[in-house]
């Protein structure tokens, strides 16, 4: 559980780094743009890159891939809903039950153990 409660936090850290200018940051010349979200991102990086090595091994690489863009798609809708004050519409909660029908598949059956 310590990989996805990692993630979690990195991917709430990218999606600020990735999106939240889009709230303020209109009036800011792209360079600031781009210097605060490396700033944040490098937050990012500081959870994914330990949760990615604490949880292979007990999930495959395509597993991680996997749990990550569900934690990602799950903290945008949060994100857009609450900050940037979007409507969630009805075929984003299609697109995102498919996502919940990937992750399925990716856990329902063995996966190959990883080649050395």
């Amino acid at each position: 559980m310590i990989t996805v409660f990692m993630l979690t936090c990195s991917n709430i850290f990218m999606t600020f780094a990735w999106y939240g200018h889009l709230k303020y940051g209109h009036s800011w010349p792209l360079w600031k743009a781009i210097l605060v979200s490396w700033c944040i991102a490098l937050c990012e990086y500081c959870l994914a890159v330990p949760a990615n090595r604490f949880g292979y091994g007990q999930f495959s690489g395509f597993q991680l891939k996997i749990i990550q863009e569900v934690i990602t798609i799950s903290v945008f809708i949060v994100f857009a809903i609450l900050f940037l004050k979007e409507k969630l519409a009805w075929n984003y909660l299609v697109a995102f039950a498919f996502l919940g029908v990937a992750a399925y598949f990716a856990f329902a059956f063995k996966a190959p153990a990883p080649s050395a």
